[in-house]
């Protein structure tokens, strides 16, 4: 990846730590689109197990929506330091973006792992996390094209207005994002989000 995708990155990526949750909507607005949501097909595939590699923290949604948050702090440190760099045993050129062991919902905390995807039984460099991602079935969201910072938590709005009314029914067990070619501009990308439900 280039220098200057990769600042573009980091800076898509810490606004869109500061904007995770700061979106609001109204309760009215929620109620409508709510009900709107209830009549929503949700694409579904069925996903093997992976395994990746990367830099982890643990989080909450509650935090990504003060200056403490940690996601775009890990970014800027996946690009800055040069991680994907030093991971062997590389599958492809994606990004991805996992989020795992929940502590109960999407209010509770949870591991934010980003990384590469590798060969099974790779051994991750010293400081590196390995972690499989399960198999199963997921609901597949693609964002708009658009900016990063306002696309991808657009999405996640969607999952969590979904989610509360009992239109998706998620696992939390692993979920993750997938930067590919479609994410090389970070002002006019898209994105896929895979969240794993029953």
């Amino acid at each position: 990846m280039s220098p200057i995708f990769e600042m573009s990155m980091v800076r898509a990526w810490i606004l869109i730590a500061g904007l995770l949750l700061a979106q609001r909507i109204s309760a009215e607005d929620k109620q409508r689109t709510t009900a709107d949501e209830k009549e929503i097909t949700i694409q579904s595939t069925n996903i093997a197990s992976f395994t990746v590699i990367g830099i982890e923290a643990r989080t909450t949604n509650a935090k990504e929506a003060t200056p403490d948050g940690i996601i775009g702090k890990q970014w800027q440190k996946l690009f800055g330091e040069g991680v994907l760099d030093r991971i062997p045993e590389r599958m492809d050129r994606n990004v991805y973006a996992v989020y795992s062991d929940y502590t109960s919902d999407h209010n509770g905390e949870y591991s934010f792992l980003i990384a590469a995807k590798v060969k099974d039984g790779t051994t991750p460099p010293t400081g590196r996390v390995a972690k499989q991602v399960g198999a199963g079935r997921y609901a597949v969201f693609t964002s708009e094209k658009g900016p990063f910072a306002k696309v991808v938590p657009a999405v996640w709005q969607k999952i969590f207005r979904l989610e509360d009314a009992g239109t998706l029914n998620r696992l939390y067990l692993t979920d993750f994002e997938i930067y590919d070619q479609r994410a090389r501009d970070p002002q006019n990308g898209q994105v896929d989000i895979y969240v794993g439900v029953k």
